[in-house]
């Protein structure tokens, strides 16, 4: 089973899309619950895609300083590799891709993102929008138009690829077409294409912008049968 697209540009989400962070991402909302007597399930089941900050002061009881106990978590954050891993089929996906035709599109700070893409030997685009680049964090659509745009096109012709319900939510409402990557399902994932991973990812460009085929592994589609 293949599906195809006719995208001018690869928008990218990084942790859960690219990027496997889960084992980092856990630890660090773990010890925040922990450290202030919440319930992790509770932070965790809402916290992805989302940037810190936003999650802290969520969460952080009344009259606690979120700036200090934002900034306490995004050291953890940028301190802790262990287990972070490329998504597969993510390394040979980008490295075909021609420059100027994707950006990452991430609630992670540009150091961070910096040092994950690097740990997993993943490169950097020339457009990468972060969450310090924007007024709004996902699911606000504010870093699908900001990225589409300085790649010169709306982000209706953007191909977006997302795992987190909030990350879906702010690429639908950039009208741009969004594949799901991982098992995370959701409202906003309701009728989109899925992908496991990127090993049945194909991208091919031309003057007019890229072809893109999603082909599901034969053990999916014997699945199917």
């Amino acid at each position: 089973m293949t599906a195809r697209f006719n995208p001018r540009v690869l928008l990218f989400d990084m942790d859960g899309t690219l990027v496997d962070s889960t084992a980092v991402v856990e630890r660090t909302w773990r010890d925040f619950a922990a450290r202030h007597g919440l319930d992790a399930a509770d932070i965790l089941a809402d916290s992805h895609g989302r940037r810190g900050g936003e999650t802290v002061a969520r969460h952080l009881p009344a009259g606690a300083d979120v700036a200090a106990e934002t900034a306490r978590v995004d050291e953890q954050e940028l301190r802790d590799l262990d287990g972070v891993v490329a998504i597969p089929g993510a390394a040979e996906l980008l490295a075909g891709l021609p420059a100027g035709s994707w950006a990452l599109v991430t609630s992670a700070g540009p150091e961070l993102a910096a040092r994950r893409m690097a740990a997993v030997g993943l490169p950097m685009p020339d457009v990468v929008v972060t969450g310090e680049d924007v007024r709004r964090g996902k699911p606000d659509p504010e870093g699908y138009l900001r990225a589409a745009a300085a790649l010169g096109v709306p982000a209706t012709e953007a191909l977006i690829f997302e795992d987190a319900e909030a990350g879906i939510e702010a690429a639908r409402a950039a009208g741009g077409r969004v594949v799901v990557v991982g098992s995370r399902t959701g409202p906003a994932t309701s009728g989109l294409p899925r992908i496991a991973d990127f090993t049945g990812v194909r991208a091919d460009s031309a003057a007019s912008g890229l072809t893109v085929e999603l082909r599901a592994p034969a053990d999916e589609e014997a699945a199917r049968r």
